[in-house]
C-alpha cells in the first residue's frame, strides 16, 4: 500500500503541535515565576552560574526557550533554531536529572522524559517542519 504524499507532512504538523503544546504549557508556570522563579530555574539546571542577573538572565532563557519555542515549534517558524534551542534545553534538563538515577530500572522514570525530548528535537532539526507551516517557508 502506498503511503499519500501529505501523510509525512500532517505526521510532523501533529507532532510539531502537540509537541509545541507541551512546551508552552511547560513555559507558563515559569513565565509566572518571575526573576525569583527564573534565578532558581537557572541554579537548579546550572549551579554553577553566580547568584543574581547572571542566574536570573539564564533562567529567563530557558523560560523563553520553552514558552516561545512552542509557539514557534507549533506554528512552523525558524524551526531549526527553535529545534536547537529546545534540545539545549531538554540537555541540560538531562543533566541535573541523572545524578538523581539509582538504578537502570530507575533511568526511564528519572532522566528519560528530557533525553527522549531531546532526541525528538534533534530529530525534528533534521526533518523540518514539513509543508503545514504557518505563512511563507
Amino acid at each position: 500500500m502506498k503511503t499519500p504524499a501529505y501523510s509525512k507532512d500532517l505526521g510532523l504538523l501533529i507532532l510539531r503541535i502537540g509537541i509545541g503544546a507541551m512546551f508552552i504549557l511547560h513555559g507558563i508556570p515559569k513565565l509566572l515565576g518571575g526573576p525569583g522563579g527564573w534565578e532558581g530555574l537557572a541554579q537548579f539546571g546550572l549551579p554553577f552560574l553566580p547568584e543574581g542577573i547572571v542566574s536570573v538572565a539564564f533562567g529567563f532563557a530557558a523560560m523563553a526557550t520553552e514558552l516561545g519555542g512552542g509557539i514557534l515549534l507549533a506554528l512552523g517558524k525558524f524551526h531549526r533554531l527553535v529545534c536547537a534551542a529546545l534540545a539545549g534545553v531538554m540537555f541540560v534538563a538531562f543533566t541535573t536529572k541523572i545524578g538523581d538515577v539509582t538504578g537502570f530500572g530507575d533511568f526511564a522514570k528519572t532522566a528519560g522524559w528530557p533525553l527522549e525530548l531531546m532526541v525528538v528535537f534533534i530529530a525534528l532539526f533534521f526533518t523540518g517542519p514539513g509543508r503545514y507551516v504557518v505563512g511563507k517557508r
